[in-house]
């Protein structure tokens, strides 16, 4: 049995099954909440161990048993993309034992933004005068939210949370820079290296272990259902999505996740990151919208 191949996938069935992936995403917060007895390093250890545990099992169906190959031939940016990818994992995971669920995503919703500057830096691309803007304004979103917790303990949970748009722009710049030479970097296979990289170095951290029987179960539904399953499904996505709609349709976390926290773990957001929310998403959609905009006033 395998996956339906990405050349199978119709732009409909792409834009269903990045919604699909955002839910998947959008449950770490309030699974987290529920938890026992694990904290902080041993739930990041739990997560991507059974993420990887469960690429390993996926992997053969999504690309076929020969993608293990990938780890023989693959280019020195396969495994710099998986070191990202670990940075993502715990620095997500860590994050959120830190500080609230809302916090955490919104901080980490300026991917996009950051990505652009650091493909300006590296690879000399041109950023245009509305995605200046939408990092001034997002940036300002962010800003207030680490005035308004200066002296919170959120502060700290909210520069861990920092981690994750700075590893994922890393990421993004690296792949393009290899593919600008030639060279592409296989994202799933990273995604299983980054899951590896993770358990390895937040298992000695994480002793001694004291997750129950109910935390295991709970950490590995988030090692397959939240991470592995999503992060495979999005890869296949992006293959047929433009990049404007990707980074829209990742929006869609924040609002399930704060929403699922919310409901599910009375975890309500405050004002201060409902605000710095706002301009963060607003900044993004804007940015979005005028750059489909000027394509297709290009195009015409």
């Amino acid at each position: 049995m395998r996956f339906m191949h990405p050349a199978q996938l119709t732009h409909g069935r792409a834009v269903l099954g990045m919604v699909a992936v955002t839910l998947m995403w959008s449950i770490a917060g309030v699974v987290t909440r529920h938890l026992e007895f694990a904290r902080s390093f041993e739930i990041t250890f739990w997560r991507s161990f059974f993420t990887m545990l469960s690429l390993i099992a996926l992997l053969p169906f999504f690309q076929g048993r020969e993608v293990f190959a990938s780890f023989r031939k693959g280019p020195a940016t396969l495994w710099l993309s998986g070191v990202c990818w670990a940075v993502m994992f715990t620095a997500f995971m860590v994050a959120l034992t830190l500080t609230s669920v809302a916090n955490v995503l919104v901080t980490m919703s300026i991917g996009p933004l950051l990505t652009a500057v650091l493909a300006r830096v590296f690879l000399r691309h041109r950023i245009a005068a509305r995605t200046w803007a939408a990092i001034v304004v997002a940036g300002g979103g962010i800003g207030y939210m680490y005035v308004s917790q200066m002296e919170a303990e959120g502060l700290a949970g909210t520069g861990v949370a920092l981690l994750v748009p700075f590893a994922a722009a890393a990421n993004w710049t690296i792949t393009q820079r290899s593919h600008a030479h030639g060279r592409d970097v296989d994202l799933v296979p990273a995604v299983l290296v980054g899951a590896a990289l993770s358990s390895l170095v937040t298992l000695p951290l994480a002793m001694p272990l004291r997750a129950s029987a109910h935390d295991i179960a709970l950490l590995a539904l988030l090692g397959a259902v939240q991470l592995a399953i999503p992060c495979a499904l999005a890869v296949m996505c992006a293959r047929v999505l433009k990049a404007p709609e990707l980074a829209l349709l990742a929006l869609l976390e924040v609002i399930f996740g704060i929403l699922f926290a919310w409901l599910g773990a009375g975890e309500q957001p405050s004002r201060a990151v409902l605000t710095g929310g706002v301009l963060v998403i607003g900044a993004l959609v804007a940015n979005e919208w005028l750059g489909s905009r000027a394509r297709q006033r290009l195009i015409a």
